[in-house]
C-alpha cells in the first residue's frame, strides 16, 4: 500500500497546523460559526445532530494495522469508544469535542491518514473495489489509479469549490463491487485488443434523482486518465447548475444536456488538456504502483483449512458466507462481518479495531480493507490460517455468518445522529436483523441485500438494493417507503417503489412479507431474490404488502 513520502508528510503537517489555529479562533470567538464552516468542510469536520462529528478518509478503502490501531486511539481517547465505517470507506468519529480535532488529525497524520476532502463541494475520498488486489477475477489491481486521483485532486485548484460534491469510484474487476455506475464518475477497467483501459460512466448518483451512470467511453487507455478525469470536470464546473443545490449534482447536468453534448463536450476539453500532460503523471504512476506489489504469498497445503471445513458446522457456514476466491493458490478473501445481530451497522469498538489489526498483522500480510457495506475485509489470508482467526473473532463478537445475507444491512446513522435525517434507520436494520435470526431463516433465504437510508438523501444506499427502505417524515410522524429490485453491480438498476410507506412498527412484518412471496415463488434454492423478482415483477409482492387495497380492486 502506499507509504507517504517527505512531501506528504510535510503537506499534511502543515494543513494540520493551520486548522488547529482556525479551531482556536472559532473556540476563542474570532470565528462565527457561519465564518469556520467552510474551514472546517475542508477537514473533515461537520456539525452533527448532537455534536461534531469528525469524518476520517480511508483511501480506496485500503489500511495497515498500524493505521487501523491508530483509528481504535482515536475512538478510545476522543470519542465514546467506537467509530462507524460508512459506505464511503471512510470512519466517522460521532462525538469529538471541537478543541480535540486537531489532536485527532495530528495522530492520523502519524499513519498517513487525513480527513481532508471528506466533505465540502470538492472531490471525495475515491472509493475503490474493496477485494481489489486480491480477487481472482481481477484485470488489474485498480488502486494505484485510485491513488493517483487522490494525489491529482487534493487540494486541486480549479475544484475545490464546485456547484456539489463529486465523487469518483473505480474498480479492476468485470464484476462490479464498488457501485461504479451510482457515482459522478465510475472507472471500470476493461481490455480491448489486449489492452487493459478504463469504460467511463458518467452521472450516476442516487438521493434525491436517482440515476444510473451512462457510459461516456467505452475504453480510455489508462495513461490518459487524467487528462480525461480533468476534462470532465472542467465541463462540469463551466455547465452545472449554481442555482439549485438539488440540481448542481452532474446527473442533471448530463440529464439536462444528453450524454451526447457532455461527450462531445469532454472530448474537446479533453483534447484540449492532453497536451498539458507531460508525462509526469505516469512517472509518478509508476513510482506508485511499487508500493502495491503483490506480497509473496506463502505455499503449501491446506488441510488444516480442510479439516476443520470437514468437522466444524459452526466454522463452515462462516467459511461458506465469510469467504471469497482469491487470485493466489492456497488463500481466501476474508470478511469480517461488523453486523452481529441486533447490532449498529457498522459501527466497531475500539478493542474490536485492535483485534482486526492484530489479524491483518499476523495472518494477512499487513492488509485490511473497508468495504463500502460497512465490512471488515483481510484480503490475503492462506487457508491454514483460517480456524484460527475465526476463533478470535468469536471471542469479540466478529464472527457472525452473515455476509451478503438479510441481515447484513447497510445503513446510514438516520436521525439517531444526523442532522440531515428524517427518520431512524439504526433501530430498523436492528430489528430485521434480530427478527430473520429469531426465524433462523437467513441462511435459507441467501444473498438479499437490504439498505437503509434515514432521509432523501440516500446515504444507505437504498436506491440499489434488492429491498429498500428510506425513512421520512409524514406530518412529524415517520414512514417507510419501500423500493424492490435495485441493483448495485455491473446490471445496475434503481429499485421501484412498491406503493404507500409504512409506520415504523409495521416496516419489519412488510419486509417479512416481501421475503415470503419471494421463498414461495422461487424457481430453486438458488434463485436469488433478485432473479425473482425480475421473473415474476412487482404484482405479487404488491398484493402482499397491501392486502386491502387489493380487496378493494376485486
Amino acid at each position: 500500500m502506499y507509504k507517504y513520502n517527505e512531501f506528504d508528510e510535510a503537506f499534511l503537517a502543515e494543513r494540520n497546523a493551520q486548522f488547529r489555529a482556525q479551531v482556536e479562533r472559532r473556540i476563542d470567538g474570532s470565528l462565527t460559526e457561519d465564518e469556520f464552516k467552510p474551514l472546517r468542510l475542508m477537514n473533515g469536520v461537520y456539525l452533527q445532530l448532537h455534536a461534531y462529528m469528525l469524518r476520517v478518509a480511508v483511501p480506496y478503502g485500503t489500511l495497515n494495522s498500524a493505521q487501523m490501531r491508530t483509528l481504535a486511539l482515536l475512538a478510545e481517547k476522543w470519542d465514546k469508544g467506537y467509530g462507524h465505517f460508512t459506505t464511503r470507506q471512510n470512519i466517522q468519529y460521532n462525538w469529538p469535542k471541537l478543541r480535540d480535532i486537531p489532536d485527532m488529525l495530528d495522530a492520523l497524520g502519524e499513519v498517513g491518514l487525513h480527513a481532508i476532502q471528506t466533505s465540502g463541494n470538492t472531490i471525495r475520498n475515491t472509493t475503490a473495489d474493496h477485494f481489489a488486489g486480491a480477487a481472482k477475477d481481477e484485470l488489474t489491481d485498480p488502486r494505484p489509479y485510485a491513488e493517483l486521483i487522490r494525489q491529482w485532486s487534493t487540494d486541486h485548484p480549479e475544484f475545490q469549490f464546485l456547484g456539489r460534491k463529486f465523487k469518483i469510484a473505480i474498480t479492476g474487476s468485470p464484476n462490479d463491487r464498488a457501485v461504479t455506475k451510482a457515482h459522478d464518475v465510475g472507472l471500470r477497467m476493461v481490455e480491448r485488443n489486449g489492452e487493459t483501459g478504463f469504460e467511463v460512466v458518467v452521472g450516476g448518483g442516487l438521493g434525491r434523482t436517482p440515476l444510473v451512470g451512462k457510459v461516456l467511453r467505452e475504453f480510455l487507455p489508462q495513461a490518459d486518465l487524467l487528462p480525461y478525469l480533468e476534462a470532465i470536470l472542467s465541463v462540469y464546473n463551466v455547465l452545472g447548475r449554481r442555482d439549485n443545490k438539488y440540481k448542481a449534482r452532474i446527473k442533471i447536468t448530463v440529464q439536462e444536456n444528453g450524454i451526447d453534448t457532455i461527450r462531445a463536450m469532454v472530448e474537446e476539453a479533453f483534447m484540449g488538456l492532453r497536451g498539458q500532460f507531460d508525462g509526469t503523471d505516469q512517472q509518478l504512476l509508476a513510482e506508485i504502483k511499487e508500493h502495491f506489489a503483490a506480497p509473496d504469498f506463502r505455499s503449501g497445503s491446506t488441510e488444516v483449512f480442510d479439516a476443520a471445513y470437514a468437522n466444524d458446522p459452526v466454522f463452515r457456514a462462516w467459511a461458506d458466507t465469510n469467504l471469497a476466491e482469491h487470485r493466489a493458490e492456497g488463500h481466501a478473501i476474508v470478511t469480517i462481518s461488523i453486523k452481529a445481530h441486533g447490532a449498529t451497522p457498522g459501527d466497531a469498538s475500539a478493542e474490536q479495531m485492535r483485534l482486526m489489526a492484530d489479524l491483518g498483522e499476523q495472518y494477512a500480510y499487513n492488509e485490511l480493507r473497508i468495504s463500502h457495506q460497512q465490512n471488515v475485509i483481510l484480503p490475503h489470508v492462506h487457508k491454514n490460517d483460517l480456524p484460527a482467526i475465526h476463533a478470535k473473532l468469536k471471542e469479540h463478537g466478529l464472527a457472525t455468518a452473515n455476509v451478503g445475507l438479510i441481515s447484513d444491512i447497510i445503513a446510514c446513522p438516520g436521525m439517531d445522529y444526523c442532522a440531515l435525517a428524517t427518520a431512524r434507520s439504526i433501530p430498523v436494520a436492528q430489528e430485521i436483523a434480530t427478527r430473520f435470526d429469531e426465524l433462523k431463516m437467513e441462511h435459507d433465504i441467501g444473498h438479499l441485500q437490504i439498505k437503509i437510508s434515514g432521509c432523501i438523501n440516500a446515504c444507505g444506499h437504498h436506491h440499489v438494493a434488492h429491498i429498500g427502505i428510506l425513512g421520512l417524515d409524514r406530518a412529524g410522524v415517520e414512514n417507510y417507503q419501500i423500493t424492490l429490485g435495485g441493483d448495485a453491480t455491473e446490471t445496475a438498476a434503481i429499485g421501484t417503489r412498491t406503493g404507500p410507506g409504512f409506520a415504523y412498527d409495521e416496516i419489519v412484518p412488510a419486509v417479512e412479507r416481501i421475503v415470503e412471496v419471494y421463498m414461495a415463488r422461487r424457481e430453486a434454492a438458488e434463485e436469488t431474490f433478485l432473479e425473482t423478482y425480475r421473473r415474476i415483477g412487482m404484482e405479487p409482492f404488491k398484493a402482499a404488502l397491501y392486502p386491502e387495497a387489493q380487496k378493494k380492486v376485486a
